[in-house]
């Protein structure tokens, strides 16, 4: 909720009028200013400055109906109370129509404005929070998320951006882990929809059985342990929109339902008769080819056409390589921020290993791996030590890079500043065992069995050289 004291202006052209209402409303701890210029108050509200509006639109040149559903269109965090001395039900059914909070007849009564007051700054306080909640989801599931230079990504978002203002049914399909539930969200975000809810599914992931009375409700005493009634996640999603992921593992009888569902936007509740109208936008993804399905007679060719309107297909992250450093540095800025790290960046050894890897499961797989960095790691940037095992043998890695420039550099100044034979061996050895640790997640015995040590001489090398058990110097 939104906790600074609510800004007021009085709009009204009586100057004794405005008066009085901006001394009431200051002795109650609102903070108030005035105007009888209707463009003042609009250019106040553009500004920012306006949480509530108390006006009086009995103004020359101003048709009160058209002035509110500009504020409403404009400035919808605004709670605006209308004020007139020529009150009426119908008056006051129009102003609500149009976009008025409520509405007060003059002479004004300081009880009666007290509680309207009150009730309009509780009124902002809600559309505030709700204002903050749909910031957070557009930062969260944008598509500004979406991130990469690829062309393939970039005619994502252009298809996206031409679909979302519609209820066209959209198919993407891709491995698992491109992204298609945040693609789904991203349509939905971009959509007039946007305030209603969004439903996610996934047909793979519950039985027939199950999946019918999910996504479709059921009626009491339908099945056995059905002892009351229960909408379906279409009927949730009433205005919204229902994101159907793994749509292939669909049962055809399921399919058939799903179809009618389609075209015709009806469906009964399990053990029921009575037809239920939904108004549903419905983002479908596969994780397989449909049209292989199809030719398989596993799929239902009408139901394949007819969920085949727009379809968008996913690039898994092998084939956009060039996108895998964005997308770490996104992933990275991300999770310091949540666990409150700083973390500057990746090391080029790093980086080799993300950019040279496979990635199986896409983009989910890198986000999970930069989380795990950034949890463990205890440096100012990511070193390949840090990403998980499965990244630290892949082309592009070589597990002896740090000891070898460390060693180069040694020896390099080994030849402009000479020392003792026995001061210049140690420096070597010490480099080479910290590496050694590093590598085996300091680990003793399997340091020790790489250096083809046993454990005690390793612990009083360690010991000697001042590396304690978590590789740092003592």
């Amino acid at each position: 909720m939104s906790t600074h004291t609510p800004r007021i202006l009085v709009l009204d052209e009586d100057r004794i009028m405005q008066d009085s209402l901006s001394q009431f409303l200051r002795r109650e701890g609102y903070v108030v200013s005035t105007t009888d210029s209707p463009d003042a108050a609009v250019a106040k509200m553009e500004s920012g400055q306006i949480d509530i509006l108390l006006a009086d639109l009995n103004i020359a040149g101003v048709k009160p109906g058209a002035f509110l559903r500009d504020i409403r269109r404009s400035h919808p965090q605004v709670v605006v109370i209308l004020l007139t001395g020529y009150g009426s039900i119908e008056q006051a059914v129009d102003a609500i129509k149009a976009g008025a909070f409520d509405y007060l007849t003059k002479p004004i009564i300081d009880d009666e404005i007290r509680v309207t007051v009150e009730k309009a700054a509780r009124q902002h306080a809600l559309l505030f929070e709700n204002y903050a909640l749909r910031q957070q989801l557009d930062s969260r599931f944008g598509l500004e998320n979406l991130i990469g230079r690829d062309a393939k990504v970039q005619k994502i978002v252009d298809v996206v951006n031409a679909v979302a203002e519609g209820r066209t049914t959209v198919l993407m399909t891709g491995e698992s882990g491109t992204g298609k539930s945040l693609l789904a969200r991203g349509i939905h975000q971009r959509s007039p929809r946007r305030d209603r809810p969004f439903i996610e599914i996934s047909c793979g992931a519950l039985p027939e059985t199950l999946l019918e009375s999910e996504l479709f409700g059921h009626v009491k005493g339908s099945f056995t342990g059905a002892v009351s009634d229960k909408p379906g996640r279409f009927l949730s999603a009433d205005g919204g929109t229902i994101f159907l992921d793994e749509i292939n593992s669909a049962s055809p009888a399921m399919q058939v339902k799903l179809l009618r569902v389609l075209q015709e936007r009806k469906f009964e509740p399990v053990g029921s008769t009575q037809t239920t109208t939904v108004d549903v936008r419905v983002v479908l993804a596969s994780n397989c080819d449909l049209q292989q399905l199809v030719a398989e007679q596993t799929f239902r060719q009408d139901l394949y056409y007819r969920i085949n309107v727009v379809n968008i297909r996913m690039p898994s992250l092998r084939d956009r390589k060039g996108d895998i450093p964005l997308l770490a540095m996104h992933f990275l800025r991300l999770y310091c921020k949540e666990v409150g790290r700083e973390i500057i960046g990746f090391t080029e050894a790093a980086l080799a290993a993300l950019t040279a890897y496979a990635w199986p499961g896409n983009v989910r797989e890198l986000e999970n791996a930069v989380e795990h960095s950034v949890v463990l790691s205890k440096r100012p940037q990511i070193d390949l030590s840090d990403l998980p095992e499965t990244l630290h043998g892949v082309t592009g890695y070589d597990p002896f890079a740090e000891p070898r420039a460390a060693l180069d550099g040694l020896f390099n100044g080994l030849l402009n500043d000479p020392m003792p034979l026995e001061r210049a061996l140690e420096m070597p050895e010490r480099t080479i065992i910290k590496a050694a640790l590093k590598r085996n997640n300091y680990n003793r015995q399997a340091t020790a069995s790489e250096l083809d040590i046993n454990r005690t001489t390793l612990y009083k090398k360690m010991r000697k050289y001042k590396l304690d058990v978590g590789g740092e110097e003592e």
